[in-house]
């Protein structure tokens, strides 16, 4: 398949709604917003912050890296994520996975969005491995218990086609913890195995790796603002701003133009 150009992935992701006007609604990213600043674990994807943000600040934050309509009395209605941000974001996502194949750096992928990007995730990992990187993986079978999401409440790590996810014993499940980022780079410590040199990621994942310091590259809804702030406080190399509850297959374009810009196409 010919990649897009940059022209034709901005109408590409304006026509599917992955950017532009999304189906995250105004108020549901607003309500996230004020419990991100609340300090709200189950939003905080296991960052800390050099500073207590305040609401303002997080909207104009989302804003500037997001696309989100800044105005604070907009509470209500459809909200949207700038397309030519996701597009920034994604170019240097390209650039970087064009740097890790050249230094064939060890790499990680996980996903709390296992249904969404884990076939994206994949697939430039195999595009890294064809290139003599070296996909890092551990903990696989470590589980633990959450409150936060619909029962059963065990979660456990699993790694399907290199990439980590957490199920339920049975189906994957959607996650923003960061307790199977930990596990992971605790087992590569207690087995004395280096880390990986870069991480693709989202939710608890990302932001687990990025708290511990390890060169991460995220994606993130209009509604989880955590990972564009560990952006700019410099805990997170990228974010990428997109809507990321999409079927596998509408990522394809998104995917490709990666591949394309980082020479593994």
């Amino acid at each position: 398949m010919t990649p897009p150009t940059r022209a034709e992935l901005i109408t590409y992701l304006v026509r599917t709604g992955i950017a532009g006007h999304v189906d995250t609604p105004r108020q549901n990213n607003l309500r996230h917003y004020r419990r991100l600043v609340q300090k709200d674990p189950y939003h905080q994807f296991g960052l800390t912050f050099s500073h207590d943000w305040t609401y303002s600040e997080v909207l104009s934050l989302m804003n500037k890296r997001c696309g989100v309509v800044g105005d604070e009395e907009y509470v209500w209605g459809i909200d949207t994520i700038d397309p030519d941000r996701t597009i920034d974001a994604l170019e240097a996502l390209g650039d970087r996975l064009a740097l890790a194949a050249e230094r064939r750096e060890s790499v990680m992928f996980a996903t709390g969005h296992p249904r969404n990007l884990r076939e994206t995730y994949q697939a430039w990992k195999e595009a890294l491995v064809g290139r003599g990187c070296r996909v890092v993986t551990a903990a696989g079978g470590y589980s633990y218990e959450v409150t936060t999401e619909r029962p059963p409440n065990r979660r456990i790590v699993v790694w399907k086609g290199d990439v980590a996810l957490v199920t339920d014993g049975h189906l994957p499940r959607h996650s923003h913890h960061p307790f199977a980022m930990r596990a992971i780079l605790g087992e590569l410590s207690d087995r004395g195995e280096a880390w990986p040199q870069l991480v693709i990621a989202d939710h608890g994942f990302a932001g687990a790796a990025g708290e511990a310091g390890l060169p991460t590259m995220g994606f993130a809804d209009c509604n989880d603002p955590a990972l564009f702030l560990a952006e700019h406080e410099g805990k997170l190399l990228v974010t990428v701003p997109l809507d990321d509850g999409y079927l596998p297959e509408d990522y394809a374009p998104l995917r490709d133009y990666v591949l394309a810009r980082a020479g593994l196409l």
